[in-house]
């Protein structure tokens, strides 16, 4: 295998990566370990991510990306690894150590037991309180908060000015590698305890009260619009830019729901952004 050095053009890496997934192999040796320690480095910088807004104001999922990630655990051995002072605090994957950071990256990370795995991109003007998780894959665009307790899953993609609010789930999609992952747009506002899955995808400056759940059979009610909104195998679900969902309930149709008054988790877009709207979820910029 050809030797990689860091001054070639990332523009270069898709077709070798994709010639080297290719190969169906096995056993690794140091050129397999300096060309995936390159394609993190992409990943961490940004030049690479798993997906990416396209022309039409859509998105489009790069699949090597994923099937490289995937690529990585297969290579990666169980070792013991050290987190500050404690040695051999926890155990993974050697392909997967946590990411390390430098004053100069300009993101602040509050200690508490915060961890940010190798290959993912954390913009500058991010700003991390404890614990909080990043896993592998994901892209957090400047200016975001991550709240205590935040989970941001493998692959996600968040934007710019994004508030995720305290326990907010990110959840994560890396198979199948051509699945759409989940993507928060340039300032949203998520709300505690919210949680967004299986390729969900919230529009720019939507908002999120707490506790709202978001998956692909979730039906959202725009009750602005007097439409429904669903996603199915084939499409992701989508909220709209600037839409304030809330959670709510709709009834259940068979008769023993009737029978016994059970009715349904929905989601519900009760308003679309206002000044009001932006006054209360105005994120407090003493705090960066």
């Amino acid at each position: 295998m050809e030797h990689l050095e860091d001054q070639r053009p990332v523009s270069n890496l898709r077709q070798v990566i994709e010639n080297w997934l290719a190969e169906d192999k096995t056993d690794f040796g140091p050129p397999d370990f300096d060309l995936f320690e390159r394609f993190k480095r992409a990943l961490n910088s940004g030049g690479i991510r798993a997906a990416e807004p396209d022309s039409d104001g859509g998105w489009q999922v790069n699949a090597w990306v994923k099937r490289a990630i995937l690529r990585g655990f297969r290579m990666g051995r169980l070792v013991a690894m050290s987190s500050g002072s404690a040695p051999a605090a926890f155990f993974d994957r050697h392909t997967y150590p946590l990411r390390a950071f430098d004053v100069t990256d300009n993101v602040r990370i509050v200690p508490g037991g915060t961890s940010v795995r190798d290959g993912s991109f954390v913009a500058p003007g991010v700003v991390i309180m404890p614990p909080s998780y990043v896993n592998v894959g994901a892209y957090v665009d400047s200016g975001t908060m991550i709240d205590s307790h935040v989970l941001i899953g493998s692959c996600a993609q968040i934007g710019k000015n994004v508030h995720l609010s305290a326990a907010v789930q990110v959840g994560g999609v890396l198979e199948p590698a051509g699945a759409m992952p989940v993507i928060i747009e340039d300032e949203a506002f998520l709300g505690g305890g919210c949680g967004v899955y299986e390729g969900t995808i919230v529009r720019k400056r939507a908002v999120l009260a707490s506790g709202v759940i978001l998956s692909r059979s979730t039906p959202v009610f725009d009750l602005v619009r007097g439409e429904v909104y669903r996603g199915d195998i084939h499409r992701p679900l989508e909220i709209p830019p600037r839409a304030v969902v809330v959670p709510g309930a709709r009834s259940a149709e068979s008769e023993n729901a009737r029978r016994w008054g059970v009715s349904l988790y929905a989601a519900v877009i009760v308003k679309y952004r206002d000044e009001k709207t932006d006054a209360a979820t105005a994120l407090e910029q003493a705090l960066r």
